[in-house]
């Protein structure tokens, strides 16, 4: 064979291979989206690290916001279009970016948590209220108080519902702003005379001896950790909207099946990767099992409203009815968003089953 030949077909093989791999890459379609250094993000970090996006079509960008109301100040510049919040912050978003909820990440009921230190009056009395025996604190214990709270969030609601079971409003303390890692450590240096933190820095918060007075679970309440879409793009694009959910659904069919040994070197990977942060075994393994998390098939069933509202439906429209009674939304936007109508189950439907193995 004539060697120029040789070289001539050989540079030709390369330039083909490079303009298929050029070609392939510019096939994916770039999906930015929202996220926390929280529990929640876990599924599409892990997603993302194995190159399920990448197998659908997608390429998905994962950005880090301190909490959901920062992401949702962003989203009218459409940075995002899917992102992981609180139902607090993702009720805000139906009201003021006509966001939709698409799936649920986990439940934090337990994991948000009102703390004080462990020489607080407040944890003299438990049940006070006998509705909620589990509950810590008196209305006389808690009036006058300062509070280090992320407004407008979970831990916000964990608040909320703590000072109504105690027959308080927030008008009988007084509410600091503050993100939550602006709040740990401003309590941890003697400010304030509670704080409420959602995991995981309420195991941070434990380990330094701080002590919970509540959480929702103690006060009956439900409260998830959702996934919430920029309804203009997820209309325009349904089947993106279900790749986006079904790798997300594949992670967690991970997280339900594989044992905790195997499972606990990725999640611990996981915070020193994203969140920046070098947790023990014993707190991360807590963390996970503090979060419950609901695969494909419990999705559909918690979204399912032909039957009335969804189990999903319920517990936004639980939320707005809280928020309204204590004046954070009016009673115009509640009508808005009583009824959770952009809480849909469209996009789960859309998924194609079953899912590819995550192994």
């Amino acid at each position: 064979m004539n060697v120029k030949k040789w070289l001539r077909g050989l540079c030709a093989a390369v330039l083909c291979v490079a303009y298929v791999g050029t070609a392939g890459a510019a096939e994916l379609q770039k999906v930015p989206t929202a996220w926390m250094g929280a529990q929640e993000t876990f599924p599409i970090w892990y997603a993302k690290q194995k190159g399920w996006d990448k197998e659908v079509g997608l390429d998905v960008e994962l950005l880090y916001f301190s909490s959901g109301m920062d992401a949702l100040s962003t989203l009218p510049a459409k940075t995002w279009v899917f992102g992981g919040m609180g139902a607090i912050p993702a009720l805000m978003g139906a009201l003021r970016h006509d966001t939709y909820v698409i799936a649920n990440c986990n439940d934090e009921a337990m994991v948000n948590a009102v703390m004080v230190r462990p020489d607080s009056p407040i944890m003299q009395t438990k049940g006070y209220n006998k509705s909620y025996p589990n509950v810590y604190g008196t209305p006389e214990s808690v009036k006058g108080k300062t509070v280090l709270c992320t407004t407008v969030s979970s831990a916000h609601f964990a608040l909320s519902s703590w000072l109504k079971a105690l027959g308080l409003t927030e008008k009988d303390v007084t509410i600091k702003n503050m993100d939550q890692a602006s709040a740990l450590a401003a309590f941890e240096y003697g400010i304030g005379d509670i704080v409420t933190l959602w995991a995981p820095l309420t195991y941070v918060g434990e380990k330094r001896g701080w002590k919970v007075a509540s959480t929702p679970h103690d006060c009956y309440r439900g409260l998830p950790i959702v996934i919430v879409a920029d309804r203009e793009f997820a209309d325009k694009n349904p089947e993106v909207t279900a790749k986006f959910l079904s790798i997300y659904m594949r992670a967690i069919d991970m997280m339900k099946n594989e044992p905790m040994d195997k499972l606990l070197p990725e999640y611990l990977r996981f915070y020193v990767d994203w969140a920046g942060t070098d947790y023990s075994k014993d707190l991360a393994e807590m963390d996970l099992k503090n979060h419950p998390v609901f695969n494909l098939e419990e999705q559909l069933q918690m979204f399912d409203a032909s039957e009335g509202p969804s189990q999903a439906q319920s517990w936004q429209g639980d939320l707005a009815q809280f928020f309204a009674a204590i004046g954070r939304i009016s009673q115009d936007e509640l009508k808005k968003v009583e009824n959770s109508s952009y809480v849909t189950d469209k996009f789960l439907k859309l998924i194609k089953t079953p899912l590819p193995s995550y192994k």
